[in-house]
């Protein structure tokens, strides 16, 4: 049996999405697992694809990055697809599993990949560096010290986080962190208290 996988990292991807179930559909899946989740999310549907595959089935994908995190994640699912006597095929590469040239052309390729994205994240960091030290990020701007004392007002008169944020104008995570910090305040100070008596 020819079995798909398609995944795209957020459901706003919706265009990308259905390409792949197409381009799944068009290779002759018979069955589809698809899912709408983060590489790095728990990807319920791939592994429901590798329990469902068995012995001389084949499952495909539209590109690799659709199937693994890293080469080492790439290495693990096709082990695991070997020891079920299991194929792989990437559309984009034209590649098969079921081949030895195949085996080691998809190794390489998940190498160059990994590199790739490992000098992007080395990249990023460095510009990010470079923006701190010119004075181009600075952080998020800190919250003035009146709204953090009427949040604080507010919340003692009891009225929720969500009205609080819309009253004065704030994200709600805000007003949970501003609430959090105080809590954690009042605590040291209690302990504090307590290990001086």
């Amino acid at each position: 049996m020819i079995v798909g996988y398609a995944r795209t990292s957020t459901v706003e991807q919706i265009a990308g999405f259905e390409a792949q179930v197409k381009a799944l559909q068009t290779a002759g899946c018979e069955k589809l697992f698809q899912e709408q989740v983060s590489s790095v999310g728990k990807r319920t549907q791939l592994e429901a694809a590798l329990e469902f595959v068995r012995e001389d089935d084949v499952l495909v994908v539209t590109k690799l990055d659709r199937l693994a995190r890293s080469v080492a994640d790439l290495m693990n699912t096709i082990a695991h697809l070997d020891r079920k006597k299991v194929g792989l095929r990437v559309l984009n590469l034209g590649m098969d599993t079921h081949t030895p040239t195949g085996k080691l052309m998809l190794t390489v390729l998940g190498g160059v990949a990994q590199f790739e994205r490992e000098m992007m994240l080395e990249r990023q960091r460095e510009g990010i560096a470079k923006g701190k030290a010119a004075g181009r990020f600075k952080g998020r701007k800190p919250i003035a010290q009146d709204r953090q004392e009427e949040t604080l007002r507010l919340a003692t008169l009891g009225l929720t986080k969500a009205s609080i944020a819309k009253k004065l104008s704030l994200g709600e995570a805000t007003v949970y962190r501003i609430l959090a910090r105080e809590r954690a305040e009042k605590q040291s100070k209690s302990q504090n208290q307590i290990l001086i008596e």
